[in-house]
């Protein structure tokens, strides 16, 4: 439980940040609150050769109205998430999932950011902002680019940012009025999902997103299509695992999570819908 050495830098500045990634290359990874990297590095699954530290970058630590959508610096904690009354009015599925995220201790230090640069699918808020269907910003030597949450998650622990890139913003649609469910299943309240579910409906239109039952956080775009045709909430609960690959591990194998998405993806819907 003890990382392999590693050298450490703070970075001032977004740009700073940049630019220090660029120079020590792939081996090198941002760390803000390190919730999510630190486990890694003790089990040597991720061995960086240095950490660029963007804990104290506060300008990227912000919950906006911006018209159509929330803008979220990518250094926002998880317990301003989940206390934000923006969030609240606007979000409150991104809101409410965040208040599932590990303990009072880590939503105090993990960021949004760190979060959904990690990718790691056993988390609760990259399938949620999936589920919203967010965009995040990336920052990199030549500026800026969007990159909308369906683009973003490439594989375990990867996803389409460029190694010389930071994520700086999460960019999440207004819900307006739009019923709303996040659904957890775990051993211990502070575990990591077995199995998750943030799902929302209006007007005919839904999103769900599935925790832990892939690689990826997964979109589960077969539950909304069957929605869309008419389906019974029982029926398109149903699709819940069309698009995932759930993996064997000591807390579920593959057909149990199956059977797991089905049953939460049916309550989450039953509880939006009202």
């Amino acid at each position: 439980m003890i990382p392999a050495a590693f050298d450490y830098v703070r970075a001032g500045s977004a740009e700073e940040a940049i630019s220090l990634i660029g120079e020590h290359g792939e081996d090198a990874k941002f760390i803000a609150g390190g919730h999510s990297l630190l486990p890694l590095m003790k089990l040597r699954l991720a061995q960086p050769s240095v950490l660029v530290d963007i804990g104290r970058l506060t300008d990227l630590s912000y919950i906006r109205d911006a018209g159509d959508h929330i803008a979220i610096g990518a250094m926002t904690r998880h317990m301003d998430i989940e206390k934000s009354p923006v969030l609240a009015e606007h979000v409150p599925l991104l809101a409410h999932a965040a208040s599932h995220v590990g303990d009072p201790q880590v939503r105090h230090r993990g960021t949004i950011g760190g979060s959904i640069a990690h990718s790691d699918a056993a988390s609760d808020l990259p399938a949620t902002t999936l589920a919203l269907g967010a965009t995040y910003v990336a920052q990199g030597p030549n500026g800026t680019r969007e990159i909308a949450a369906t683009d973003f998650f490439q594989g375990f622990l990867t996803t389409s940012l460029a190694a010389d890139e930071m994520l700086t913003e999460i960019r999440v649609p207004k819900m307006n009025g739009a019923g709303w469910s996040f659904q957890k299943f775990n051993r211990r309240a502070q575990d990591w999902a077995i199995v998750g579910v943030a799902a929302w409906r209006r007007n005919g239109e839904s999103g769900v997103g599935l925790v832990n039952m892939g690689s990826t956080p997964i979109l589960a775009t077969s539950v909304s299509a069957a929605l869309a045709s008419g389906a019974s909430i029982a029926d398109a609960a149903e699709q819940a695992a069309a698009e995932s690959d759930p993996q064997s591990d000591l807390n579920a194998s593959p057909e149990y999570r199956v059977h797991l998405a089905k049953v939460l993806v049916r309550r989450a819907l039953e509880e939006a819908s009202k």
